[in-house]
């Protein structure tokens, strides 16, 4: 019988068993487990503390295992692994150990001091050792001395009384950790099936157990079942015949086992939990700390120099990967009120308020991306205090001319590293980057906006402030964002002053922006400063309808000669310039200006881009992801914006003035030039539509005024251009909008004049002056003004009759010697066109195939001769054929003079 079944023998049989046997038959049953058992690891839940720990000896083993074969590169690489691990460790060492360094770390130090200066000192095993070792030793050495600077207070504690019972205990710690790692689990139990164990085990044994005896069971359980299960059975044959009811009992079993162990293993790991401490909640970022690094001991005494380090010390960690930076922003207010509470001085004060601006202004990792509205609440709270006390105490100097050693904060005059220029501008952009990100169409854009009146607050304080400082490069710089902020924004005082509403003496926008563009024209050494400058005056004077002061101060800067070469931002200023420089011209009556302003910009299908107002759909990938996030970054703010159904109205509008009235004067001409692109296109795409309806846009509008105004009817021309629909849309967003409308409407009575006389001039001998005044609702000296404009020009072939009120039309037809004449020129144009032509053949021709003799060598040159041969050929019988031609028109001319002769002779 085998040795397995012997557990079901009979109780003589088991008596008789050694207490060696049933050792062996534990062994035997001990090699029966499940696959899932296997699979499972037992989970540790450790602590920060041990973690950290832990890290630093194995490190700490590592070093001592590399110096025993004085491997100095490997040391090397583990003493800045040890410094790392103690940095992460230094916030756990604060919390746990009251910023107490451990023995350990310590003792290692000490140990690594003594081994690196023993290997310097043995020049002879220096020389031994090899070119990567006698490197990395002494790379070491330096970088030890430098970093136990900060331990030299704990070293010489331990070099006085070095402990070495601890050192032992440590040393056998570390090696029972890595022995307890290298261990093997202990083997399972046997299989126990029971529903209830009998007992329970103690707590003490429970935590001695692995997971698989406390799924399994103990050892005694086991034992227990295996002694009821034999009294129940008469022979072995029952005990182990196969019962399918025994088999489900089993596997009910065998499932609430399995459940209930599951559960217990859940339970302990939460209590395990509970027991190291309190939940924390994780939030998003860099992990850090549970609790904040102490500012100060207790017993410190703060003073200048201490805080200075301290806020050294904060600042050091400004860009590092794994720093909080809100977590920074708070200990730099904590600093700041340590620092109050303490009377340290405003010095102190204005260096740590512009730390904290830093701080802030670094927060979002991306530039891209605009700052959180709380931030930015902190920001303009934080340049206010700063500036205030920089203009209250005037012994104060923040410059960024000062250096890092020359700074001064116990003594007036008091000297400050920075520069709050550069905030200023910073806290500017940083002021747009908001607006663009807010919905223009919303409440929180206007809300955002409020923030201007304080952004321009601050910026009048820096100007305050530099000014004292007497530095004419940062006055120019104050100076442009000053003007930045109010070059587009409109003053009806100075249009009242214009029309004596107002006293002469009254301060205007326009005085201002006079004052400060004229220092930056003297004092600026930049030409992009001078350029910006120049460009916000113009605006400005077009805003407010100085048209003649923009004009002069276009073309004496000839801006649009050099514009291609600046940057984009003073390009984009540059095309809003010139859009509300279209715009007053317009205002002012100068169609012919407005036209030429808008051409460039609106001809190219691109305003809304040119203007920064916008992106266009993407259209055959024109521009990559990158260039259009950077376009985004131009874009202006919304209340910047021009109007851009306005200004194409504008264009057209004036198009249509311009373009109407030619298009009827060179009717005929096969060379006739068109004025507007743009303009032509929409006539074309109306002229295309087989079925035209009312208008309904402002581009339909303006194209059935023209079609009005080409055939003399201004009234309906006048209606198209000017109702209801076409007020609400553009005309009423002018100032004076009644002006413009009357100045619109007399524009369009008289080229409407001209157009008819131009189109219907062969039909008329005479028109009387009366009815065309009376048609065109205009004055007869107008009427008489445009017809003597129309004659002097030579653009209508008449005279005035002034008795009569009368314009008598001149048809003469030319004489046959004016025809003939005529007809010549005719000939010989196209003759000079055909002789260029062929030149221009002949000589690509000529290129061409020198080329090919240069590639294919001399064999090709009869071809050469032959077609140049052929093109003599060619031209040669053309000039006979025009002189045949010429022989017979002569011939045929001559019979007809004979002829004429004949007939007077009859006569």
């Amino acid at each position: 019988m085998p040795r397995f079944f012997a557990t079901g023998s009979s109780d003589s049989e088991s008596e008789s068993l050694s207490d060696d046997e049933q050792i062996q038959h534990k062994a035997v049953t001990a090699q029966f487990s499940f696959s899932d058992d296997e699979e499972e690891v037992k989970r540790v839940v450790r602590s920060t503390k041990e973690k950290r720990y832990e890290e630093l000896s194995t490190v700490i083993k590592a070093i001592r295992n590399h110096r025993k074969i004085k491997d100095m590169a490997s040391i090397l690489t583990a003493f800045e692994d040890l410094t790392k691990a103690f940095t992460k460790a230094q916030p756990i060492i604060a919390k746990e150990e009251n910023g107490v360094t451990p023995r350990f770390i310590i003792r290692s130090l000490y140990e690594l001091e003594n081994f690196i200066n023993d290997m310097w000192e043995d020049r002879e095993g220096r020389k031994n050792l090899s070119k990567n070792n006698s490197k990395s030793l002494g790379t070491l050495r330096q970088k030890f001395r430098k970093y136990i600077k900060d331990f030299e207070e704990e070293l010489t504690k331990f070099r006085e009384a070095p402990d070495l019972d601890d050192d032992e205990e440590e040393e056998k710690g570390v090696e029972e950790e890595d022995s307890s790692e290298d261990e093997e689990a202990p083997a399972p139990k046997a299989v126990s099936f029971k529903k209830e164990p009998s007992e329970k085990p103690s707590k003490a044994a429970k935590d001695e157990e692995s997971d698989d005896s406390t799924y399994w069971g103990s050892d005694s359980e086991s034992d227990y079942d295996s002694s009821e299960e034999e009294h129940q059975y008469s022979n072995i044959r029952e005990r182990y015949l196969k019962k399918t009811t025994d088999k489900d009992e089993k596997d009910e079993d065998y499932e609430k086992k399995k459940k209930k162990a599951k559960e217990g293993k859940i339970k302990k790991r939460r209590e395990e939990d509970d027991e190291e401490g309190e939940w924390e909640t994780v939030t998003k970022g860099p992990a850090t700390s549970a609790e904040k690094p102490k500012m100060f001991s207790k017993d410190a005494e703060i003073d200048i120099n201490l805080v200075l380090n301290k806020l050294l010390e904060i600042m050091s960690a400004r860009g590092k990967k794994r720093t909080d930076r809100r977590q920074q922003i708070e200990l730099l207010y904590e600093l700041m009120d340590i620092a109050e509470q303490h009377n340290l001085g405003q010095a102190i004060a204005v260096k740590i308020r512009f730390n904290i601006i830093s701080a802030v202004f670094d927060y979002n990792p991306k530039i891209s991306e605009p700052m959180k509205p709380e931030l930015w609440s902190k920001l303009l709270g934080m340049f206010k205090d700063m500036l205030n006390l920089l203009l209250t105490a005037k012994n104060i100097t923040l410059s960024e001319s000062v250096l890092d050693e020359t700074e001064e904060y116990e003594k007036p005059p008091y000297m400050i590293c920075g520069c709050v220029l550069t905030a200023a501008e910073r806290l500017d952009d940083e002021f747009t980057k908001l607006l663009k990100e807010c919905d223009p169409y919303g409440n929180e854009y206007v809300e955002r906006l409020k923030d201007e009146m304080t952004v321009t607050g601050i910026i009048e304080q820096v100007l305050k402030y530099v000014e004292g400082m007497g530095n004419e490069t940062e006055i120019c710089r104050v100076y442009l964002r000053k003007i930045d902020h109010f070059y587009y924004k409109f003053d009806p005082t100075v249009l009242k002053k214009k029309n004596g509403e107002l006293p002469a003496d009254t301060p205007t926008s326009i005085d201002e922006m006079e004052r400060l563009c004229r220092y930056i024209y003297a004092k600026d050494n930049t030409d992009r400063l001078r350029t910006r400058a120049i460009l916000s005056h113009i605006y400005h004077h077009a805003l407010h309808d100085n048209w003649f002061q923009a004009r002069d101060l276009v073309l004496m800067s000839h801006l649009q000669e050099t514009i291609q070469h600046s940057d984009p931002p003073t390009q984009i200023l540059y095309n809003r310039t010139m859009a509300n420089l279209g715009l007053c011209a317009f205002r002012q009556g100068n169609i012919k200006d407005a036209h030429q302003c808008l051409v460039d910009l609106m001809m190219t299908g691109k305003p809304r881009e040119l203007l920064a107002q916008g992106l266009l759909p993407q259209r055959q990938h024109e521009r990559s992801l990158e260039q259009e996030k950077v376009e985004k970054q131009r874009q202006m703010p919304f209340h910047m914006h021009v109007n851009l159904e306005l200004l194409e109205c504008v264009y057209l509008v004036s198009a249509m003035l311009l373009e109407i009235p030619y298009m009827a004067a060179h009717e005929f001409d096969a060379r006739r030039r068109m004025i507007s692109k743009t303009f032509y296109q929409q006539l074309r795409s109306s002229e295309r539509q087989s079925l035209v309806g009312p208008p309904e846009s402002m581009r339909e509008h303006v194209v059935a005024a023209a079609k009005a105004m080409r055939c003399g009817n201004w009234n309906a021309c006048a209606t198209f251009i000017v109702n209801k629909k076409m007020n609400t849309k553009v005309w009423d967003l002018f100032y004076e909008a009644d002006r413009v409308r009357e100045m619109l409407i007399k524009f369009i009575k008289e080229e409407s004049l001209r157009t008819y006389l131009f189109t219907y001039s062969n039909v008329y001998s005479s028109i009387s002056i009366p009815s065309l005044a009376a048609m065109f609702d205009l004055s007869k000296p107008k009427v008489h003004s445009l017809i003597s404009k129309m004659i002097i020009n030579e653009e209508l072939m008449a005279s005035l009759d002034d008795p009569s009120e009368t314009v008598v039309m001149h048809r003469s037809e030319p004489s046959r010697l004016q025809a003939l004449s005529m007809q010549l020129a005719d000939k010989v144009t196209n003759l000079v066109d055909a002789n260029e032509r062929i030149f221009e053949m002949k000589q690509g021709n000529f290129f061409q195939n020198k080329n090919q003799f240069k590639l294919q060598g001399p064999r090709d040159r009869g071809n050469y001769r032959n077609q140049d041969n052929q093109n003599r050929n060619w031209n040669s019988n053309r000039r006979d054929r025009d002189n045949r031609e010429h022989r017979e028109y002569r011939e045929h001319n001559r019979g007809n003079r004979n002829r004429r002769e004949q007939r007077v002779e009859e006569d």
